[in-house]
């Protein structure tokens, strides 16, 4: 950040410094989530097709017509592993949030990476449930939703910041309606705790955009190495924000396999 220095020890910041700085820093974010969404994607595909084969004499457990589980497959779906890589990533995101304050700015991003690793394998089940048309097609159109409302969360004039709580209740009562479908497996509770869902997270998605540069302008002279680590944390709530929109529109656009 460039800084113009006048008399005595007075200082004051260049308004077109700080917009370069902003750019160059919501840059950073944005390269940071790619990637941790191109992992993500990558790992997916490749625990898929590590997990299913369509030979019917290398596997006895048939997922759908012509698929069966390979032993990585009934290792990842089913089980304790299973159990543990759903809850992985989850765990992961409590521990960045927590501690990515003492990390240098390398862990921080190896650990995003990590994470996105983990979720990547994670997600690799959604292949087993919806055709890969659907995926790509849902794909694009949250990918138009999360820009249009990132564009919105830095353009408006609007404080979004009493979004904050409203958001935050919102998202509770989507995990505790989905815990309670696990039980009831009503279709139309699943069907509420989806619309609610995908309204949730493009909030969600303005709210932190708007967030990531009200932040970055109250920190403007903070050092490189914190500007780093919030970048990563910013990014990992973006990231967080878009797989959840995702997996909320494939609940509701996407097209399951036939069984």
């Amino acid at each position: 950040m460039d800084f113009s220095r006048v008399a005595g020890s007075a200082t004051v910041t260049d308004p077109r410094s700080v917009d370069k700085g902003l750019r160059t820093y919501l840059l950073r974010v944005y390269n940071h989530m790619a990637a941790g969404l191109a992992v993500t994607g990558i790992a997916a595909l490749f625990a898929y097709y590590m997990a299913v084969t369509g030979d019917a004499s290398a596997s006895s457990t048939q997922i759908g017509e012509g698929l069966y589980l390979t032993g990585f497959g009934r290792l990842i779906f089913s089980g304790p592993i299973g159990f543990v890589l759903l809850l992985a990533p989850l765990g992961l995101a409590i521990f960045l949030n927590s501690r990515i304050s003492t990390m240098s700015v390398l862990t921080a991003q190896l650990s995003f990476g990590f994470y996105s690793l983990l979720m990547g394998v994670s997600l690799s089940s959604v292949f087993l449930v919806y055709t890969s048309e659907s995926i790509t097609k849902t794909f694009f159109v949250a990918a138009a939703m999360f820009g249009s409302m990132s564009l919105f969360g830095h353009t408006t004039k609007r404080d979004l910041s009493s979004w904050g709580s409203f958001l935050f209740m919102g998202l509770i009562g989507i995990i505790i309606a989905s815990v309670v479908n696990i039980f009831l497996a009503s279709s139309l509770i699943g069907f509420m705790v989806s619309v609610a869902g995908v309204l949730v997270f493009t909030g969600l998605t303005a709210y932190d955009n708007q967030k990531i540069r009200a932040e970055y302008n109250a920190n403007a002279s903070a050092s490189e190495v914190e500007k780093g680590r919030r970048a990563v944390l910013s990014a990992l709530s973006l990231y967080l924000n878009f797989i959840n929109l995702l997996l909320m529109l494939l609940r509701l656009m996407g097209n399951e396999r036939q069984r």
